[in-house]
């Protein structure tokens, strides 16, 4: 897996980028067919704004993204929230391939003496026979 960690309006310190490659790195356990991450740690400067420290990860998985955000007041907290919340994310679809490869889904046709069927018709259906070339009824 390749991470990439960039910056937006802040300097990424190796505590901070060692931290966030931890935090990441364990999304791995759950499912290993993750390509590549991308993770945007920022500040935005806007003093109305209470929670300024963002983080955002785009993950590339084998047929696959899962894009997650996550703003909070401390950027150790926003890296927390955001590998939980992509933790979610990959379990979600690891689920979903895992359910669509069981073959739920599929139709299993039963014989017809399992169903109780026979091959004369039932006191409600009726036999018609239409003429092919006229289209009448016989």
């Amino acid at each position: 897996m390749r991470l990439i960690i960039n910056g937006r309006n802040i300097d990424i310190t190796p505590a901070l980028r060692e931290y966030a490659e931890e935090k990441l790195g364990r999304v791995i356990r759950h499912y290993d067919q993750i390509l590549d991450m991308e993770v945007t740690l920022g500040v935005i400067k806007n003093p109305s704004v209470q929670d300024n420290h963002f983080a955002e990860v785009t993950c590339f998985l084998n047929g696959a993204k899962i894009h997650v955000h996550e703003e909070a007041q401390s950027m150790y907290a926003s890296i927390d929230l955001l590998a939980d919340k992509l933790d979610r994310q990959v379990k979600k679809h690891k689920d979903k391939i895992i359910k669509g490869k069981t073959g739920a889904g599929t139709i299993r046709m039963k014989p017809v003496e399992e169903l109780g069927g026979s091959e004369e018709p039932t006191p409600d259906e009726e036999i018609i026979e239409i003429d092919p070339e006229t289209g009448e009824i016989i």
